[in-house]
């Protein structure tokens, strides 16, 4: 049997895929060690997904704690399973800017020395595995702050003649820019995605997230944007909107649809690709938008607050340009529009946030 080794396997992205992949008759190694509560606190941690995973997929998810800074715990592992890994999906990070700030070492150490101990394990060990990388829109730094946003009534938006109206594509600059220590680290890991398909021949991939969500993620402050404003909106919960009048504009992608897009690149595989991927034009909204949804679908008023001072190099619009991906794979598709993916947060999260409050 071949065999998926997930890294960040409890997270958003690792347990969409640990599902997907073992309901498609491979076997998961997940790697996961919960740094996310090392990150972000108790309420940000993944054990609740972890144990979901083993129960539900027993027999077909191994779990490993290993931390992917450990390049002897990563080699080791690697070199148990050989070539029957046939494919490799790299989700564990540090993923917020903010946080990076305050352990500049941890942060690179986990996105970028965490990447490379990968890389070298596949190249060793399965060299003829794919290896998908989920890498961040932060790669491309500020420069979308330079694009000639018109101020609307909800969002900031492009006029409808502007060369990027499908969206951000591949081809912006990623140098001279402000990027956060958490952009640089992931444009180091990245880079290294890259090379190691360009000189090496690995079939290596990065996908470039805008915003990724879906009900599997464990929402906090400083990380998981739709899934933290709905778990305030449902508890009543204070919310903080930092900047551009909550204008700001991001798309947003269920966990279901990236890894539809990485069962398409699993098929037809290719070396040090990349790709922007996010909701693009079906799916996105400013923080005003996504407030407004929130409250109709928990029909109550956020409890939220306003601070002129915008996060250093946030992005005031993002919007993926997901038009290279449809070309090289034309049969994926977008399926899940914003208010269906936040009705299913909702819904599948609401009685364990309530839970947690009385608590």
């Amino acid at each position: 049997m071949s065999v998926a080794l997930i890294t960040g396997s409890a997270g958003l992205i690792g347990s969409e895929a640990s599902r997907h992949f073992a309901a498609s008759g491979m076997q998961v190694v997940g790697v996961d060690n919960d740094m996310r509560r090392h990150f972000f606190g108790d309420a940000a941690s993944t054990r609740w997904q972890r144990r979901r995973l083993e129960e539900e997929l027993a027999g077909r998810y191994r779990h490993s704690e290993l931390d992917i800074r450990d390049m002897d715990a990563v080699d080791r592992l690697f070199r148990h399973y050989g070539r029957k890994i046939e494919l490799v999906i790299h989700t564990a990070a540090q993923p917020s800017h903010d946080w990076a700030a305050k352990e500049p070492h941890t942060d690179f150490s986990v996105n970028a020395q965490g990447t490379l101990n990968m890389l070298e394990a596949t190249r060793r060990h399965a060299p003829d595995a794919v290896f998908i990388f989920t890498s961040t829109n932060k790669v491309y730094g500020d420069t979308p702050n330079r694009l000639p946003l018109v101020e609307l009534a909800t969002r900031w938006e492009l006029s409808p003649d502007h060369a990027f109206q499908h969206g951000i594509p591949e081809t912006m600059s990623i140098d001279q820019t402000l990027h956060s220590l958490f952009g640089a680290s992931k444009v180091a890991a990245d880079v290294l995605v890259q090379e190691y398909g360009r000189y090496f021949g690995l079939r290596t991939v990065c996908f470039r997230g805008g915003c990724l969500t879906g009900p599997n993620h464990s929402g906090t402050q400083l990380h998981g944007f739709l899934s933290y404003l709905m778990q305030c909106a449902a508890t009543g919960a204070s919310y903080k909107v930092f900047g551009y009048g909550g204008k700001q504009v991001r798309d947003n992608i269920h966990s279901a649809d990236l890894i539809g897009a990485f069962d398409c690149f699993l098929r037809s595989p290719r070396c040090g690709e990349v790709y922007n991927m996010g909701g693009s034009r079906y799916s996105n909204c400013s923080m005003l938008e996504a407030i407004a949804n929130c409250e109709s679908i928990t029909e109550r008023p956020l409890n939220w607050q306003y601070s002129e001072t915008n996060r250093t190099g946030d992005h005031i619009w993002w919007i993926s340009d997901v038009r290279k991906f449809q070309s090289h794979f034309p049969g994926w598709s977008l399926k899940h529009d914003l208010r269906a993916i936040l009705l299913e947060i909702y819904e599948a999260n609401a009685d364990r946030w309530l839970e947690r409050a009385v608590l």
